[in-house]
């Protein structure tokens, strides 16, 4: 059925596809001004973060709830992805501003790390390297030192190396995730994002990477660790991703929430039908790469990919 459509504040609507189940929340924030996120179009993200937390948890002190962050000795690895290079990738800007909140809610800066595959990606992306002392950290798996894992950690269909920052340098994880459409997998967002953290996501795209995004999601290291997926929606690459092309991009604004894995990318699939509807594209699964993978994670357990289990809030900041 279609979803109907409640305000539930100032500027705030809530959409619930389904009442008298147990839902998951998914909070979408868009900015009232939007650019590019290093312009000043978006001095805005600190405030769209506080926003979301507040919406995702139903306090002000979003840290004071137990089932988030909330053990401020917790090292926390904020998984971004610059692979995209500078136009599609999660923005120094984006990420700064989640860790100055995140160190709002009394997380110790010496206790974030912002990370990702590789050094040269970071910088590229625009990112400045800082590996030592006691401020916010941003580093690659390469640097000297860090690395993978040496034995491999095996898990249904996955046999990787887990970078060390995955598996020892973090206690907890937010996966910052551009959205994007792909190629392969169809859409690739909060959970894909974690092909980042091993040696070998190139042996995982068979049969539009499923089951493997799931079951990589599934495997201890990265399970037990996940708190909470942001999808960077500012820009999204909604077509011919997930490299970047100006005609198929485009300026949504939005920053998207979720403690439920599943339940944000399925949203953010969502968006992603809805741009290219909006052009006159086909849907996803018409072009026959459908993100069927999320209908594995739900059966797996791993959270929701069911629209009528989903409430969606939205907000602007």
């Amino acid at each position: 059925m279609p979803p109907r459509r409640v305000l539930t504040g100032p500027g705030m609507k809530s959409t619930f596809y389904m009442k008298g189940i147990c839902m998951s929340k998914v909070v979408i924030v868009r900015a009232r001004r939007r650019g590019r996120p290093e312009t000043s179009g978006y001095q805005q993200l600190p405030s769209m973060f506080r926003k979301g937390f507040e919406c995702l948890t139903g306090r002000k002190q979003w840290s004071a709830s137990p089932a988030m962050v909330s053990d401020q000795r917790n090292r926390i690895g904020i998984k971004i992805n610059t692979i995209g290079g500078r136009m599609i990738s999660t923005f120094p800007e984006t990420s700064l501003a989640l860790a100055k909140v995140l160190a709002e809610n009394g997380i110790e800066e010496k206790n974030l790390i912002i990370w990702d595959r590789t050094n040269r990606e970071l910088k590229e992306a625009g990112y400045k390297l800082n590996i030592k002392g006691n401020n916010l950290k941003v580093f690659g798996t390469d640097t000297q030192g860090v690395g993978y894992t040496s034995g491999l950690l095996a898990h249904l269909n996955i046999g990787s190396l887990f970078s060390l920052i995955q598996s020892g340098h973090i206690t907890a994880s937010i996966s910052l995730a551009i959205l994007k459409d792909h190629g392969l997998a169809g859409v690739t967002a909060g959970m894909k994002n974690y092909f980042g953290a091993i040696h070998n996501p190139n042996k995982y795209h068979d049969n539009h990477c499923d089951p493997y995004i799931a079951e990589l999601f599934d495997s201890s290291l990265i399970k037990s660790k996940h708190r909470m997926t942001i999808l960077d929606a500012l820009t999204v690459q909604y077509h011919r991703g997930p490299s970047y092309h100006a005609e198929w991009a485009d300026n949504y604004g939005a920053l998207i929430f979720s403690q439920d894995p599943v339940a944000a990318d399925r949203v953010g699939w969502l968006i992603i039908e809805k741009l290219r509807a909006a052009k006159g594209l086909p849907t996803l699964k018409e072009e026959h790469r459908e993100p069927v993978y999320l209908y594995t994670a739900d059966r797996m357990g791993l959270g929701t990919a069911k629209l009528d289990k989903i409430q969606l809030i939205e907000t602007e900041v």
